[in-house]
């Protein structure tokens, strides 16, 4: 009696002959294979206890590699608390790359006020995000100003010429 074949058999072996051939299932292949999976599942069975969010959060920023950024976030939500509100409102972080933390500031004065604390805030930094891998800080002033209007400039000083 076990060694008949199941009636379904030469649907099987089409199925999964296909499937070698294309290199994907067809769409009744997997309609039989998820109501198979559906018609074996039991309510108590393992895999089916209930998960804490939290748990399956932090389980999926892992899968996708979003740790870092994350973390990344964190540091600009808490600049104030980690640097002191008043370096804070003089400064903000405004981008991670390769380790190296790039601060504007609102002034050339505060920019070189904070590279004087530089030591003090990156180990400050380090300390409370171990995981992001910061290696230096650089502070840097407010942009000037651009001269140049519009989609095409001329070479030159432009309006500048007429200042003296």
């Amino acid at each position: 009696m076990s060694d008949q074949p199941k009636p379904d058999f030469a649907q099987d072996f089409y199925f999964k002959m296909r499937e070698a051939v294309t290199g994907r299932l067809s769409r009744d292949a997997k309609r039989i294979a998820e109501r198979e999976a559906r018609a074996s599942s039991k309510p108590f069975d393992k895999g089916r206890d209930a998960v804490a969010a939290g748990d399956l959060i932090d389980g999926l920023l892992t899968r996708f590699g979003w740790d870092n950024h994350i973390q990344e976030a964190d540091l600009f939500n808490r600049w104030a608390e980690l640097v002191g509100e008043a370096n804070a409102a003089a400064s903000m972080p405004e981008k991670l790359e390769r380790g190296l933390l790039t601060v504007r500031c609102k002034s050339t004065a505060w920019a070189t006020q904070l590279k004087l604390l530089k030591p003090q805030v990156l180990k400050t930094l380090q300390e409370a995000f171990p995981n992001l891998e910061l290696v230096d800080i650089r502070f840097i002033g407010p942009d000037a100003p651009s001269w140049k209007k519009g989609p095409r400039s001329v070479p030159g000083r432009g309006p500048r010429d007429t200042y003296g």
